[in-house]
């Protein structure tokens, strides 16, 4: 296992659909990554998926949440509050994601939002699909594992190995996909 110290800030829109959420965990898991997150992104994921999504109850988002929180050592980010009114962005709203960065010394920001961040010094602003792409770069068999083990664990409904695939193709990950095409078979 790789133990890497990157630290990534992981954006609200990257933790709403719950197969790219797991997958950045699982990466992050197998200590691939630090990944970070503030409560305000928590809540600001789990409000866009109660919009779109009147089936599910906020008691059990809110469950995943604290179960995320409680996964990843030291994910939540904590003061970083005082730098939001001094940042500026060409998407105000994204404020505290960059605030958070600062505070935690992120090396990375994980958003499908490239163009809201602009240009940071120091930070990355990554798409999730070239951010998972460069895990696997970086350490191959860790990444492999992970997405092995978190597709063992789903359960309901269990996914092969191609309709995983198809799943991260769906959401937004086609270069993760072609590359997880030519492992099939460890997957």
């Amino acid at each position: 296992m790789t133990v890497n110290s990157e630290i990534a800030v992981l954006d609200a829109c990257v933790l709403y659909p719950a197969p790219l959420r797991d997958l950045l965990l699982s990466l992050a898991a197998e200590d691939l990554y630090r990944a970070r997150w503030t409560e305000m992104i928590q809540n600001e994921w789990i409000t866009a998926v109660l919009s779109h999504r009147q089936d599910l109850q906020a008691a059990a988002l809110h469950r995943t949440a604290t179960l995320m929180n409680r996964a990843i050592e030291n994910s939540l980010v904590l003061h970083y509050e005082h730098l939001i009114d001094s940042l500026v962005l060409p998407d105000p709203e994204d404020r505290h994601v960059l605030a958070a960065a600062i505070t935690c010394r992120a090396n990375a920001i994980v958003t499908f939002n490239k163009k809201d961040f602009g240009q940071q010094a120091n930070i990355t602003i990554v798409h999730p699909d070239d951010f998972c792409v460069s895990l696997f770069a970086r350490s191959e068999a860790d990444a492999q594992h992970a997405v092995k083990t978190l597709r063992q664990r789903l359960k309901n409904p269990p996914k092969t190995a191609r309709e995983l695939i198809t799943t991260y193709e769906q959401q937004g990950l086609p270069k993760l996909a072609t590359l997880l095409q030519d492992k099939l078979n460890l997957l």
